[in-house]
């Protein structure tokens, strides 16, 4: 069995990528999937956000990419059946400085993960183009990229991009861009559906059908440590992130 690995990016911060990584990984679990988060931003909010304590952990994924642990010894149960964590923590922003200097040092994370076996492993990214993010591009088949709607929501997507072609020609040929979901929908707000159509517009089949609204029960998930399928499943984010989990998995058949 392959792992279908996920970069979830967006070099802006604040799009919902720490709640689309962990509410997609919540609900492809729930669908009998085994799955692996991979919280590779030193914020650590997907580890919180699935109710790991940093305060409580032995190791970390800084201590796999500094070569002191095994990946195997980096990862922890949730409470939601079949869905795993590998932790990250402030930790990792000095994992950056290090790797700069070692060879392979774009491989890291590759190597880390390669050999284990998760039916899917989601990569909660740094909201930067740093070297995590080219470490988690180089391991990763796809990339879906979460877009707030909002006036500056497409500003920067030309240059991720960018950056994912570049990755492609000189790292990992197998790159394929998933798709781009709009978060913090509004639809009272008529900015709101400009963006959905201009992102339409650019990116076509590549733009997810689900929308995620902006929604109060999906923010106050995380500080209860608990994704939104398990916080509110009947919520409109619950619902929204369902179907989005829905749409990973017939978007992911391409990458066998």
């Amino acid at each position: 069995m392959k792992s279908k690995i996920i970069a979830i990016l967006n070099q802006k911060g604040g799009v919902g990528k720490t709640t689309t990584a962990i509410s997609i990984g919540a609900y492809l679990a729930k669908k009998g999937k085994k799955i692996l988060v991979v919280d590779f931003d030193p914020q650590g909010n997907a580890t919180s956000g699935l109710g790991v304590e940093d305060k409580s952990l032995m190791a970390t994924l800084a201590d796999a990419i500094d070569g002191h642990k095994k990946a195997e010894e980096v990862i922890y149960k949730t409470d939601l059946y079949n869905l795993f964590i590998m932790p990250g923590n402030a930790r990792l922003a000095s994992s950056e400085v290090e790797l700069a200097g070692a060879q392979e040092r774009e491989f890291a994370l590759k190597n880390i993960l390669s050999g284990l076996q998760y039916d899917f492993m989601l990569i909660d990214c740094p909201p930067s183009l740093g070297l995590l993010t080219v470490n988690a591009l180089v391991a990763s088949d796809s990339v879906l990229v979460p877009v707030q709607a909002e006036f500056y929501a497409l500003e920067g997507l030309s240059q991720l991009l960018q950056v994912m072609q570049q990755i492609r020609s000189r790292l990992n040929p197998d790159l394929e861009l998933m798709g781009v979901l709009l978060t913090m929908f509004d639809k009272r707000n008529s900015l709101s559906g400009e963006v959905y159509n201009e992102l339409s517009s650019d990116f076509g089949e590549k733009l997810f059908q689900a929308v995620i609204p902006r929604n109060v029960r999906l923010a106050e998930a995380p500080s209860y440590g608990k994704p939104i399928s398990e916080y509110d499943k009947w919520s409109k984010g619950a619902r929204a992130y369902k179907k989005a989990a829905q749409e990973v998995v017939k978007r992911s058949e391409g990458y066998e």
